[in-house]
């Protein structure tokens, strides 16, 4: 049996970034039947600018985010929350996955968003910001796959949230939704 590849993409830019760790823990309790790959750092990725993207001038990393993002199975957005919204690495990552308009390695994705936040309510502004951003790009956006865990620099101070069962718990339940997605495309 082949596995489901999930490709995380963490707005975080920071190396020692809560949701960085987030998706660490989320590789490590993943199903048997699911490979969990974090992508690399987003920063990387030049600002999205029709100009360059043009076929054979197309950047090697964004080149790289939609090769990566093609070959998944599924999308796997682990988001911060910046003034309110999610982080313009995160959504620049979500603008070259759009394109082109119509058929970018978004299109038709099953995509779930999650994340923490020092906030009380884990960055669940953000969360919904990238969620409507990826699903006007044309991802299938799984409404139902939530996880926003509050307190981030607090909860996460001295605890990785691998080490934290209320997290990891709640981590378990977001792959049932997206192997059903999978599981119900293969059947159909």
């Amino acid at each position: 049996m082949s596995k489901n590849t999930v490709l995380a993409l963490v707005g975080s830019l920071r190396a020692d970034s809560h949701n960085r760790k987030l998706a660490e823990a989320i590789q490590l309790n993943a199903p048997e039947n699911v490979e969990v790959q974090i992508h690399g750092s987003l920063g990387n990725i030049p600002f999205y600018n029709e100009d360059i993207d043009v076929e054979g001038q197309v950047p090697a990393e964004a080149a790289a985010l939609r090769a990566a993002a093609a070959a998944a199975d599924a999308i796997l957005l682990v988001t911060p929350e910046h003034n309110g919204t999610m982080p313009a690495s995160l959504k620049n990552a979500i603008d070259w996955l759009s394109r082109p308009f119509g058929a970018g390695a978004l299109a038709g994705k099953p995509t779930a968003v999650v994340g923490t936040a020092f906030g009380q309510f884990g960055g669940v502004w953000a969360q919904d910001e990238a969620r409507k951003a990826a699903g006007i790009a044309g991802a299938k956006v799984l409404e139902d796959v939530k996880l926003a865990v509050p307190g981030s620099m607090i909860r996460f101070a001295e605890l990785h949230p691998k080490d934290d069962a209320e997290v990891v718990e709640q981590i378990k339940g977001i792959f049932e939704p997206l192997t059903a997605f999978q599981e119900a495309e293969v059947a159909a």
